[in-house]
């Protein structure tokens, strides 16, 4: 019993001396890499196409209008929040389809709050962009 608990412990430590952790300007590198992917990732989501070609529309859109400085780096700022919350709730999706393949109320309602969270900055964006244009 105690042998197995040692080749265990130094199976899990050959596995955590193998990974590379990057340090100093390689680890910029890295996360910026990691950041990329994660764009490409999401890029995959319909939802977020449609966000993009939103973000797009609206910055012509205020560009029409005579929106001010502050009132573009306002949206672009909510945009880029409407953007984070997405691929949060794109990272929960796929981690409840991955451990919860199976039909189940925690991972329905887990899915739901995601939903529900960027419904939330898409309604605040939309109020945000209709101020800004019609007022």
């Amino acid at each position: 019993m105690a042998e197995e608990e040692h080749r265990s412990a130094a199976s899990a430590e050959d596995r955590s001396s193998s990974v590379r952790k990057e340090t100093g300007v390689a680890h910029f590198f890295a996360a910026a890499r990691y950041s990329l992917q994660g764009f490409l990732r999401l890029y995959e989501e319909s939802a977020f196409r449609h966000e993009l070609l939103a973000f797009a529309a609206g910055f012509v859109l205020f560009w029409l209008v005579g929106a001010s400085f502050s009132e573009i780096v306002t949206y672009a700022v909510l945009m880029l929040l409407l953007f984070a919350v997405e691929a949060l709730n794109t990272a929960i999706e796929e981690l409840v389809d991955r451990v919860s393949p199976e039909i189940s109320t925690v991972g329905r309602n887990a899915k739901d709050l995601g939903s529900f969270a960027v419904f939330c900055l898409i309604l605040v964006n939309s109020i945000f962009a209709a101020a800004v244009i019609f007022f």
